[in-house]
């Protein structure tokens, strides 16, 4: 397995990366390669991954209570139709979402999966507008025409789960 491991890992490495290839075989905490040779954009580490929730306050209590773990508090983000809240865990955090208006894509999400689910990951990019020209030319749909500011207050933008193995994956400016 470790001569399989070691192969993908030369395979995989990136120009930009010279560490030897054993030392990226064996790290966990730096992806094999964090962008395409060539280009002017770079992935990043996993910002959150999102929970659409039927019951925002006993979701929340779940976490703050049963797990122990830091949340935030309920924000309102009309312009995407959500309530969040982050709760925090160390290496990542997890964001959940419950609708707010009628048009929500989160009521949508839960009318299909009633007691909610994750909804999406959230990846960093560290140029957002190279990345969806980039990844538009790759044949990777985006669900709006341009970014819009998230919920960190940072430009956002979706790719399509059909063209993502079945995951909606959002992308957000460091």
């Amino acid at each position: 397995m470790a001569a399989s491991v070691l192969k993908v890992a030369r395979l995989s490495k990136c120009v930009r990366h010279t560490c030897s290839p054993m030392l990226r075989a064996i790290s966990n905490s730096t992806p094999l390669c964090q962008g395409i040779p060539g280009s002017v954009w770079k992935l990043g580490r996993l910002n959150h991954i999102a929970i659409a929730v039927p019951d925002m306050e006993k979701a929340t209590a779940l976490y703050r209570d049963v797990l122990g773990a830091q949340v935030s508090d309920k924000v309102p983000l009309p312009e995407h139709g959500v309530y969040t809240v982050f709760v925090e865990l160390g290496n990542t955090k997890l964001e959940l979402l419950h609708p707010l208006g009628e048009k929500s894509p989160i009521a949508g999400f839960l009318q299909k999966n009633k007691s909610g689910g994750m909804h999406h990951i959230c990846i960093e990019v560290d140029d957002i507008n190279a990345a969806i020209v980039d990844l538009k030319a790759r044949n990777i749909r985006t669900l709006s025409a341009k970014p819009r500011i998230g919920a960190h207050g940072k430009p956002v933008m979706f790719l399509h789960p059909k063209d993502c193995d079945g995951v909606l994956v959002e992308l957000e400016q460091t």
